[in-house]
């Protein structure tokens, strides 16, 4: 069984039953840039949470969101003076590519909050009717925190902290009950909304962010979540938020169990630009990485664990996974041997692989005996004492481990395909999903050019040699 660290009861608790379908929202990215390795932490641990729920039997269906309308959307579409649509299309377009690049598996559904505006104003209708929001004079829709008791509860922050904390910050929302309570619905304002704007019940308006992640995941995914998961930044005052509007609207749990992962950090800092130390995967994809070795990093630290992020660290993910091709290469190649206790070794390994990623999944010890199983099967191969079946049988359990993890490669034309054509067939995606196709035409002659040929399907895109 699998048992995953609660934020809420701040203990490890056992996950469901296996077999069990487990409905799963997931934070996803605002569209008004390039999302940066930070976000893809997240991202990145997501995916290893998703692959190992399946990995022991569970069914999973997940909806990730896209933030394709707040403050910093609008204010980009608005300074490039394109439609809201228009500016965040090429974001989203980008995201995708990115988390192919990375490896992350497509989930089931990626809800556009500007496509579930109408569930979002029956939300705060049935709140404003339950007497849990209130439409102040200024037009805006506020949620009345002192009407949830347990607010707080997911960041374990107190009411009466919070408020005195507010009561010193200074709000461009001043016409409020309560200084704590947060926006539903943001009055339309010509100057900083341009003419992005909806009709509503309660005034001619836009979603504050907080009600559109509740109202995406409980139509999406029902009323009460299995798991719903974040970074760390999320936590408060985001999740609280939902939890808050959430259950006062349904009158269920809004979610079961709640996992975030830490920050990332850049060589020992915070990463910002104006410290140099900001990096999208496109910029590492510029430096020569490939994203699978952008994934082994972001993956190979607990998801509980601040993580420091250096390009030292990515030379170090790039020995490690050559290490793991090294082994694949030299279990493909066994072609004798005499029987040896290999059979033994890979049944040991499953139990502890197993074990490591069932407890919270500590991925450090997953991939520990992953190295030690590789270590002592390639003792074997050295001293010829395994056969060509129990190697195949090894290779088999790399690919059952690679359920999980994403991070093997078994097809040896992958393997061939050089750095630089990697980066073509990304500055390809990134340059179609901009619309300059003559700059696309240009990344697609030197694949083809090179021998090798662009497979498009709707899981992505990917390059074979001809």
């Amino acid at each position: 069984m699998l048992e995953l660290f609660n934020t809420e009861s701040r203990k490890k608790e056992l996950i469901g039953k296996v077999g069990d379908e487990l409905s799963m929202y997931t934070c996803g990215p605002t569209v008004y840039n390039f999302a940066h390795i930070g976000n893809f932490r997240t991202y990145v641990f997501e995916d290893l949470l998703r692959r190992s729920l399946k990995y022991f039997g569970y069914g999973v269906k997940q909806a990730m969101n896209l933030t394709d309308v707040d403050d910093k959307t609008i204010r980009g579409a608005l300074a490039e003076k394109k439609s809201l649509s228009e500016f965040t299309k090429r974001f989203k377009d980008a995201f995708f590519d990115d988390i192919d690049t990375l490896g992350i598996e497509r989930v089931e559904m990626y809800p556009a909050a500007t496509d579930h505006i109408p569930e979002m104003i029956v939300m705060i209708e049935e709140l404003i009717e339950k007497g849990f929001a209130y439409v102040a004079n200024d037009g805006n829709v506020f949620f009345r925190i002192e009407k949830f008791p347990s607010y707080g509860r997911l960041s374990h922050l107190k009411l009466e902290d919070l408020q005195a904390g507010a009561s010193d910050r200074v709000d461009d929302e001043y016409d409020k009950e309560n200084v704590s309570d947060f926006v539903l619905w943001k009055a339309f304002d010509s100057e900083r909304d341009g003419d992005v704007k909806w009709e509503a019940p309660f005034g001619l308006g836009r979603p504050g962010w907080h009600i559109e992640c509740s109202a995406m995941a409980i139509k999406h995914l029902g009323k009460t979540l299995d798991i719903h998961v974040g970074g760390v930044d999320n936590i408060f005052p985001h999740h609280d938020n939902e939890i808050a509007q959430s259950e006062c609207c349904t009158g269920k749990p809004f979610a079961k169990h709640w996992l975030h992962a830490e920050h990332l950090i850049v060589d020992g800092k915070k990463m910002s630009k104006s410290a140099g130390n900001f990096y999208t995967l496109r910029d590492l994809l510029e430096k020569g990485y490939t994203g699978r070795e952008v994934r082994y990093m972001l993956l190979s630290t607990h998801y509980r664990t601040q993580l420091n992020f250096t390009l030292r660290g990515l030379d170090g993910a790039r020995a490690a996974l050559n290490r793991f091709d090294a082994f694949v290469d030299r279990l493909r190649q066994v072609h004798g041997g005499a029987e040896g206790p290999c059979i033994e070794m890979l049944v040991r390994t499953e139990k502890d692989f197993r074990a490591a990623l069932a407890d919270d999944l500590n991925i450090s010890k997953a991939l520990a005996v992953l190295f030690d199983f590789s270590r002592e099967i390639n003792g074997l191969i050295d001293s010829d004492s395994i056969s060509k079946v129990d190697a195949e049988k090894v290779l088999e359990g790399l690919q059952n481990f690679n359920r999980a993890l994403n991070i093997f490669v078994f097809d040896p034309q992958e393997e061939s395909i050089p750095v630089e054509i990697e980066q073509a067939l990304f500055k390809r995606n990134a340059a179609r999903s901009e619309k300059d196709w003559k700059m696309a035409d240009h990344y697609r002659d030197i694949i083809q050019d090179a021998g090798y040929v662009i497979e498009d399907s709707k899981e992505g895109s990917r390059v074979k040699k001809r």
